[in-house]
């Protein structure tokens, strides 16, 4: 089992030693002649080597401990009009800076991923949301192609939502239009208001299925458990690869210390107990999620991998796996 982190690594004074860098839609567009591609450049150039360094650290942990998201502005602003050409012009300055880390990855087995953001719905009503939303989703195909991945079903992770009012039908119509790199490496997950784990198991033969076990909760004030029927689905969603949850937990003091909380006998709203909590403070939960044992899992957790390590070392101390409620 591996144990990720998202976006930001911290180091043991939770500052970020690898950072990546942006800038804003309205600077961009403000600037005149060749700085704005300046702009753009220098930040990408920063940024894919940030990577780099952050990959060559994450190399010299154990191996359960080589899994990260990356942040989706490794390129600031790509899907701005007037941003995608300086960055198709300046491929060739920029593509061997994802080459490495993409080399460095393999060699290194770090289980990498995307997350596209929440205005990427591929199942909207809206012909122009869905136009964006397949243009996000390319531009994270493009960056993890230049990486060397979307050679083989799910050598790359990039999750999103199926949220939308057109529901399995819109997301199915929106993925056919993408491409066969995209439609290699797209992964779609369990959202804690629109679509339940049922909903998005409709997308099984289309693409692998993510278990988010906090929003499962959330939606359904249940404890989803390994042996669960749907569980199976979704390994066989991923067609031989190792399926990914994600885990998140509600914050300190919004849930007890210890046990399984019950939302009827708590005092706050389902729009409180989806944010996460800084660290994974219930063991029992803990132990909840690790028993998940055929799965890697994602920490979404705001101390990202400082909070991840923590569960890594629990891991260690308690042994074995304990069993789901």
């Amino acid at each position: 089992m591996k144990l990720g982190f998202a976006c930001k690594y911290f180091d043991h004074e939770a500052k970020q030693p690898f950072p990546f860098k942006s800038t804003t839609r309205t600077r961009f567009l403000g600037m005149q002649g060749d700085a704005a591609a300046t702009l753009l450049i220098g930040l990408a150039r920063t940024n894919l080597t940030n990577l780099y360094a952050l990959l060559e650290q994450l190399a010299t942990l154990p191996d359960a401990l080589r899994m990260m998201r990356i942040g989706s502005d490794l390129l600031p602003l790509y899907t701005v009009p007037q941003a995608t050409p300086l960055y198709r012009e300046a491929m060739p300055e920029l593509a061997p800076l994802f080459a490495r880390c993409g080399e460095l990855a393999r060699a290194s087995n770090i289980r990498l991923s995307f997350h596209p953001g929440q205005y990427t719905v591929l199942a909207s009503d809206n012909e122009g949301v869905v136009e964006r939303a397949i243009e996000d989703v390319e531009y994270h195909a493009t960056c993890a192609v230049l990486m060397g991945y979307g050679q083989r079903f799910q050598d790359f992770k990039i999750n999103i939502h199926m949220n939308g009012k057109k529901g399995f039908a819109g997301f199915r119509d929106a993925f056919m239009q993408l491409s066969p790199e995209a439609r290699n490496m797209l992964t779609v997950e369990n959202d804690e208001v629109s679509c339940a784990l049922d909903d998005v198991l409709q997308a099984r033969e289309l693409c692998a299925v993510v278990l988010d076990i906090h929003h499962h909760w959330v939606k359904e004030n249940a404890f989803i458990k390994p042996d669960d029927g749907r569980i199976a689905q979704i390994i066989d969603s991923w067609r031989g690869v190792r399926p990914v949850l994600h885990y998140s937990i509600a914050q300190e003091g919004l849930i007890p210390d210890s046990g399984f909380p019950d939302q009827n006998a708590l005092a706050a709203s389902k729009m409180k107990l989806r944010a996460h909590s800084d660290y994974f403070f219930n063991q029992t939960l803990n132990d909840w999620a690790l028993s998940f044992d055929r799965f890697d899992i994602m920490c979404e957790v705001k101390m990202k991998n400082l909070a991840r390590d923590r569960l890594y070392f629990y891991a260690l101390e308690r042994g074995g796996h304990a069993t789901a409620p």
